[in-house]
């Protein structure tokens, strides 16, 4: 089992009440009347919108902890077609729990199966919902798809508010409380604002300074890069990499504005700087791999779909390579392949110029100019400036391709 320290906070501190739930009333309200009163609702199902973080799945459980209900927790990205929504879902709108009691069926994210594969999802989910005997909850970020129409016209719409960054604090404050963690006011509000009303990620944050640290302070802030709604790579390296847990660690890309090609580079350049073991160094170059592989396979085959495990090979994967976590800092860096492959190009676009010049004045091939005839050129440039120059005039060639020459 997991240790306190080890597990997410996030779970950890998940709400056991729907008193417990922050800058929400209204919303827990709304839905607490649509569960218990189920039977009486003409919409057989609610769709909870609102950004991350804002609590949308956390009141569903809250609710249900209060009243000793089952949840029944699908994520839509897991089941995309009609057939399989039907056979996961369709059997638990219909079927009692295990043990008589209450059940709410939860849906969550279902911007997950806005995708063109999803062909038969929402008609199949519409079917499920008109049928259903048991309260079933939708979330989404945006629901406002027009894929999402018809779920809309059938469930009650229900929105949870961007959380306030006095909120964020208030829950921020209390769970720094229970883990002792010291800090002040004003470094915690500050905390609290740049997450921009995400609660989840306000309590990564504080649990990702906490662990190396022991204390917030002004100066570990700097670690953390300005997020508006969207995690900065660093973010995601330091849930990566001082972390042991699975969990945090295999969200870390979801919010990240960058292609997974940039991220791959940005673990090649830091690895090394953060992993000190030999063994954790081989295991974590080793998921780099066969994410570096199943990238390529995909864009071959042009399957999409399958970039979730990109995704999930760099984070998750390199995350757990480490026995534990290192608790030094590290000042983590873009890569430089990209300017070291860039600069290769460059040198062998001025080789491949300077072979074409030469095998116009010797009718020969470009192949054999540069096997040939290239480097007794670069032997003379670098022994007799004189001459080369008397051959550079004869070639054509330019103050750069000389320079090459030269070097």
């Amino acid at each position: 089992m997991k240790s306190a320290e080890n597990k997410p906070w996030t779970s950890l501190h998940s709400p056991n009440t729907s008193k417990d739930i922050v800058g929400q009333d209204s919303t827990v309200k709304e839905i607490q009347s649509f569960i218990l009163d189920f039977k009486k609702q003409k919409k057989k199902a609610v769709l909870v919108w609102g950004p991350p973080g804002c609590g949308k799945t956390c009141i569903t459980h809250a609710i249900a902890s209060e009243h000793q209900l089952e949840v029944i927790e699908l994520n839509a990205s897991d089941f995309r077609t009609g057939d399989a929504i039907s056979q996961i879902i369709g059997a638990a709108s219909q079927q009692m729990s295990l043990f008589s009691r209450g059940k709410i069926l939860l849906i969550d994210e279902i911007d997950g199966i806005s995708g063109s594969q999803d062909r038969g999802g929402v008609p199949e989910l519409v079917k499920i919902i008109e049928g259903t005997k048991f309260p079933l909850i939708m979330t989404a970020n945006d629901p406002f798809d027009k894929k999402f129409s018809p779920l809309r016209k059938i469930a009650i719409m229900i929105e949870c508010n961007t959380l306030s960054t006095d909120s964020i604090f208030r829950a921020l404050s209390r769970i720094a409380d229970i883990h002792a963690i010291a800090y002040d006011n004003e470094t915690l509000q500050a905390l609290s604002r740049r997450t921009g009303g995400d609660l989840r990620a306000a309590i990564n944050d504080l649990q990702i300074i906490a662990s190396t640290k022991g204390s917030v302070a002004k100066s570990d802030l700097a670690e953390l890069s300005e997020r508006e709604r969207t995690d900065t790579i660093i973010n995601a390296l330091l849930k990566i990499f001082k972390t042991t847990d699975l969990s945090i660690a295999i969200a870390a890309f979801e919010h990240v504005d960058e292609e997974l090609d940039e991220c791959l580079l940005w673990l090649d350049e830091n690895i090394p700087n953060e992993y000190e073991k030999p063994a954790d160094l081989c295991a974590a170059y080793d998921w780099l791999a066969k994410a570096n592989i199943m990238n390529s396979r995909i864009r071959r085959w042009q399957h999409w779909r399958f970039l979730i495990y990109v995704s999930a090979y760099l984070s998750g994967g390199v995350s757990v390579s480490k026995d534990e976590k290192y608790k030094k800092f590290v000042q983590y860096c873009r890569s430089t392949r990209p300017l070291k492959i860039w600069q290769a190009n460059m040198k062998y676009q001025k080789r491949k110029a300077i072979a074409e010049k030469i095998a116009s004045h010797t009718h020969t091939s470009s192949t054999q100019a540069l096997s040939r005839t290239f480097p007794y050129l670069k032997v003379i440039a670098k022994q007799n400036a004189k001459q080369i120059r008397a051959i550079a005039d004869e070639l054509g060639l330019d103050e750069s391709e000389v320079a090459y020459l030269e070097q």
